[in-house]
């Protein structure tokens, strides 16, 4: 444990202690499973905040070991590469976004199947509507959790991993790609087993638009150049901090060394040119900030 990072120890830590705590609560008749799970959202016992804590909860002792097997074998990685707060805020979007899916396809169940009656009948006896959508609970890391094994696969798609009981190691990508096959085939089959299939595919799914949507705001911000080069940029900034004399002598020789840009100075625009060589003056004799907010202004423009 001392070996992990902070957010993956942390999530370990966490939900273990929520799900012993549920062990000793359920001895005085209290579940937190109830209380914490994600509820039907047009359930009674349905809050908002349920979206956050479900993903703290566990049915049980196998549920909680292997979940939390991945996020130590998965997350661990991902947090070494992303860092810290980009991991935990990835985590904690796919999970709400897998309660939001499991949320959505519940209403489909509900509106295409349930509406129009008013209790559910087990054979047994027949339960009350209110009392059924009362059950519908979720809990469980499970969709975050495949959401990190969607960025683990994206990230390191040639890995080789061994998966029982397949004899032989897989890449990355076909894991993941298999197991989001099989979450679907199984989400749509028919059969109950009490799995929230959809809600793990629902984790993919926003972590998949999350990643997109980091990767397009990184190409952005790397295409925002004040400079020719990045290079260039530096350059400028540290000459801002030492000598003005010297960042006289950057624009002169800038503009010796690009044609465009002599020709721009000297030949095209004349007056631009004797405009440059008052600011010029004046730098050396104020400084930069002797310039004013026009003269700056002025100053970059022309070099651009």
């Amino acid at each position: 444990m001392s070996n992990l990072p902070t957010i993956t120890k942390n999530l370990l830590i966490i939900n273990v202690l929520c799900f012993l705590a549920n062990i000793v609560c359920q001895r005085y008749d209290i579940d937190l499973n109830n209380v914490f799970g994600l509820h039907f959202f047009i359930a009674e016992n349905f809050q908002f905040w349920q979206l956050f804590t479900y993903m703290f909860m566990h049915a049980n002792w196998e549920h909680i070991f292997f979940n939390m097997f991945a996020v130590w074998m998965f997350g661990r990685t991902l947090e070494y590469v992303w860092g810290s707060r980009r991991f935990l805020s990835y985590y904690l979007i796919c999970g709400v976004g897998a309660g939001l899916t499991q949320e959505g396809v519940q209403y489909i169940e509900y509106a295409t199947q349930l509406a129009s009656y008013s209790g559910v009948d087990f054979g047994s006896g027949t339960i009350p509507m209110d009392a059924y959508l009362n059950m519908m609970n979720t809990v469980g890391a499970s969709g975050a959790i495949y959401g990190v094994l969607l960025a683990f696969g994206l990230l390191f798609p040639d890995n080789r991993l061994f998966v029982f009981p397949i004899p032989v190691p897989i890449k990355a990508k076909w894991f993941v790609v298999g197991y989001a096959a099989i979450e679907l085939l199984m989400g749509i089959s028919t059969t109950r087993d009490g799995v929230a299939h959809f809600a793990h595919l629902g984790g993919m799914l926003f972590g998949l638009i999350y990643i997109l949507c980091w990767k397009h705001r990184q190409a952005r911000s790397r295409s925002k150049v004040y400079f020719e080069s990045d290079g260039a940029r530096k350059e400028w900034q540290g000459l801002k901090k030492t000598s003005w004399q010297g960042l006289v002598d950057w624009f002169r020789k800038k503009a010796k060394r690009r044609p465009s840009m002599k020709y721009h100075f000297h030949e095209a625009e004349p007056k631009r040119d004797a405009e440059l060589e008052r600011v010029l003056a004046k730098l050396r004799q104020t400084g930069y900030e002797g310039l004013t907010e026009e003269e700056k202004q002025k100053l970059f423009d022309m070099h651009k």
